[in-house]
């Protein structure tokens, strides 16, 4: 269950990055309560799973989903370029992160 919500949290991690960006500065409401509700739930999620993956692993897996996420999207959606290299490096934090799932991180 620890992991499944790890995972959640991190798809979060995703959606409350991309709305900071889209909020300008906390200049418009709905990007910046998406922000905060996000940011929220996303660290509600990484400390109810760190009960049962150790900080490190928890963390890394975490910061690794937000992270390629967040570049997926800005890449399909918000105008960022996209290339092979980019797309390969992408995959070697996904290949991190499942990576991190093989070889445990349970306390």
């Amino acid at each position: 269950m620890s992991w499944i919500v790890l995972i959640l949290s991190g798809v979060l991690e995703a959606v409350w990055a991309t709305a900071l960006g889209k909020s300008e500065g906390f200049t418009r409401l709905w990007p910046s309560v998406v922000f905060g509700v996000g940011l929220v739930l996303s660290m509600a999620g990484l400390a109810f799973a760190m009960r049962d993956i150790s900080t490190g692993t928890a963390y890394a897996v975490w910061v690794g989903i937000g992270a390629s996420l967040t570049v997926l999207y800005a890449m399909f959606f918000g105008g960022e370029p996209a290339s092979v290299v980019k797309i390969l490096l992408v995959l070697g934090i996904v290949a991190c992160v499942v990576g991190l799932k093989l070889v445990g991180g349970e306390h």
